[in-house]
């Protein structure tokens, strides 16, 4: 499908802006609409300047505040030519028949690789199967379909790449690794943000985030005929925080993306896509790593009001990219995050991986 280029439109010392979040009815949630999303430029976190640090407190702040944010000023990392030819890429891969999409089919929870058929994964906040199914049970299934990447280099958890032979199928293979290899390196440049906000070494992340243990999803919401959203029970994606420590999102136009107002009530404000950025959140490794102090805030996907003429819903597509710490590092409150006399560590220390697939398990 095509899609608009990305651009930066907001300079450097724009990033106190704030962008406000619409807030429509949907069928599944009660909508609100007294939040806003703060414009955070990454190009000073990658140079060391007098903006570093202030543009590094920004990224804190909105990391405790609301857990989102639209990041700009990023095409020296992912220039704009590499996301619309990953968009492209993956829209050609979700056309191919269900036999081959099938052939490379997920497996595992700790390979996380290959393709998900629609309903096989139902996102949630249950850390059990028995609590997954209920979420399934009530919410209906996910209206979509996924490809996992992974790193490139993992003995054991080959990627699950097309091998048809086709110049198309290496294409895919060779885009997709030189944009997993970019969003690996921006994790790097916001941890070194977090980190210099919460005034630690700069580095004091680096040696969490070597191996690059993440995961690059593919994502299609199929077109839906008119009437296919009606009942409250099909959404796009139920209401989840993720896994890992960041994630990057990149959408098209299409919208849905809905995060759940501050103080878990149970409302919701719609994401609006912004051309020329990638909405960012914190996920719950990384608000166990901080003690709470940075929000991993929930988020579903709903289907906007049809403008079709025929009342259908057209396909839509997104590009996530989890980040996480490498799989063998342990995670425990950080240094300045918990002091025994104000309630300690609010959780026990976990070994990234483990936690990973305990997730994962749960949701396949």
């Amino acid at each position: 499908m095509p899609l608009k280029k990305p651009r930066d439109p907001h300079p450097q010392n724009c990033s106190n802006i704030m962008a406000p979040v619409a807030a429509i009815p949907n069928n599944t949630a009660t909508a609100d609409d007294d939040a806003t999303l703060p414009f955070i430029p990454l190009a000073p976190l990658l140079e060391s300047s007098s903006a570093t640090t202030q543009i590094a407190d920004s990224l804190l702040s909105a990391f405790r505040s609301s857990g989102f944010l639209y990041l700009t000023d990023f095409s020296a990392l992912i220039p704009p030519e590499l996301v619309e030819a990953v968009f492209t890429r993956s829209a050609h891969f979700f056309a191919r028949p269900p036999e081959e999409k099938d052939a490379l089919e997920w497996t595992t929870p700790r390979s996380n690789r290959g393709y998900a058929s629609q309903g096989r994964e139902k996102v949630s906040q249950g850390m059990s199967k028995d609590e997954v199914a209920k979420a399934r049970e009530s919410g209906g299934e996910d209206l979509k379909e996924s490809f996992e990447i992974g790193r490139d280099d993992e003995e054991g958890h080959p990627n699950r790449w097309p091998l048809d032979g086709s110049e198309e199928s290496a294409d895919f293979r060779r885009t997709m690794k030189e944009f997993f290899l970019s969003c690996k390196e921006m994790h790097k440049v916001l941890m070194r943000g977090i980190a210099i906000a919460m005034r630690l070494e700069a580095d004091f992340f680096d040696g969490f985030v070597r191996s690059g243990d993440n995961t690059l999803r593919l994502l299609h919401y199929p077109a839906i005929a008119a009437g296919g959203f009606e009942g409250g029970k099909r959404v796009r994606a139920g209401a989840h925080s993720d896994y890992g420590s960041v994630t990057l999102l990149f959408q098209d136009q299409r919208g849905g993306l809905q995060v759940e107002r501050p103080g878990g009530s149970g409302r919701w404000l719609n994401v609006t896509p912004k051309e020329g950025t990638i909405v960012v959140n914190a996920g719950d490794l990384l608000a166990r790593w901080s003690n709470d102090l940075i929000r991993s805030t929930k988020h579903q996907v709903v289907e906007p009001p049809s403008h079709e003429p025929d009342g259908g819903h057209p396909p839509r597509y997104s590009v996530a990219y989890f980040c996480n710490p490498d799989f063998d590092r342990y995670i425990e409150a950080l240094p300045g995050t918990w002091d025994d006399e104000e309630g300690g560590k609010k959780y026990e220390g976990v070994n990234s991986g483990e936690y990973l697939v305990q997730r994962l398990t749960a949701t396949y």
